[in-house]
């Protein structure tokens, strides 16, 4: 990357108290990190660089190449965008109930969009994405594989992580988030875990299978190498949607935050954490709120 191009922007996103949602005067702050800050508008530019730069030097991303995965939105956003400044063409493979700002970003940058079965959820998309990857094969196509990439965590480990501790001044005793791929989790949290062991790393994620998070998987899985869940996460808190929907609203009105479905989730659990211990929170914010305007959510807003 030269010093001034425009992947070379990815990342050094600025963290933000929330003081209308954590009262400090009560013993407790939140920080967050503006994620939305990112060129391709989502912290996922993080590992979608790491992954694709990564191929590019192994040789396993040449010329004429697609690069094709699933994605319910915001990494193939990434994908497309890093497509188009590269020259590489991109194929994604996504549910149908993606939100239309979304799908038109994607195209918009010059990807292929597939759209899969919403009852399907995001592991119809993953199937079929992996059944093309295996009709065309490896010299048709790079799968960066978000869900087993290891450069997806190390992407947070070597950036995401590192700015939260200069940001904060190493001042976290919580660090909390949603498990999408895991991919922020699990790097974020090694990193504060060398940096300090009693650094708690909490996940949060959805109450119920039917969820409407965005992003987020009810049954996960994290199969990192050199990432291991089990020393790094240390527990978990659980939210349903329509209290994060309604913290949503509160980013946005009382913060002055346009962000997306899941950092209103993520925020939620730590405003729920908060509520048991007290301590310096962190989190990141994902997404923009502009990605969602055309769902109920904002509808009601």
């Amino acid at each position: 990357m030269e010093k001034n191009d425009l992947l070379s922007n990815i990342g050094g996103t600025g963290a933000v108290l929330l003081n209308k949602i954590i009262n400090p005067k009560a013993g407790s702050k939140l920080y967050a990190k503006l994620e939305s800050l990112n060129p391709g508008g989502s912290v996922k530019d993080r590992p979608a660089l790491y992954m694709i730069k990564n191929a590019l030097e192994k040789g396993l991303l040449k010329d004429n190449m697609t690069i094709i995965d699933s994605s319910s939105g915001n990494t193939g956003i990434s994908y497309a965008m890093i497509g188009a400044f590269l020259g590489i063409k991109v194929k994604i493979y996504a549910p149908s109930n993606m939100s239309e700002e979304r799908k038109k970003v994607m195209q918009l940058f010059g990807a292929e969009l597939i759209l899969t079965p919403a009852e399907e959820s995001h592991d119809g998309a993953i199937k079929r994405s992996m059944e093309e990857y295996a009709r065309g094969g490896k010299d048709l196509y790079y799968m960066p594989d978000q869900y087993n990439n290891p450069c997806n965590p190390l992407a947070h480990y070597e950036t995401t992580g590192v700015e939260l501790l200069s940001q904060t001044g190493g001042n976290i005793d919580y660090f909390a988030t949603g498990i999408g791929t895991g991919g922020t989790i699990l790097g974020v949290g090694k990193r504060l875990k060398e940096y300090n062991d009693k650094i708690k790393v909490i996940a949060v994620v959805p109450d119920n299978e039917m969820h409407g998070i965005e992003g987020w998987k009810y049954n996960y899985s994290l199969n990192f190498e050199g990432f291991d869940h089990n020393k790094i996460i240390d527990d978990f808190i659980k939210v349903d949607t329509e209290g994060s929907y309604a913290m949503l609203k509160r980013l946005v009105r009382e913060e002055g935050i346009l962000c997306g479905f899941s950092s209103g989730a993520n925020v939620y659990g730590i405003y729920k954490l908060a509520g048991k211990y007290s301590g310096n929170f962190a989190t990141v914010l994902p997404d923009t709120g502009s990605r969602y305007l055309s769902t109920r959510v904002f509808a009601d807003l």
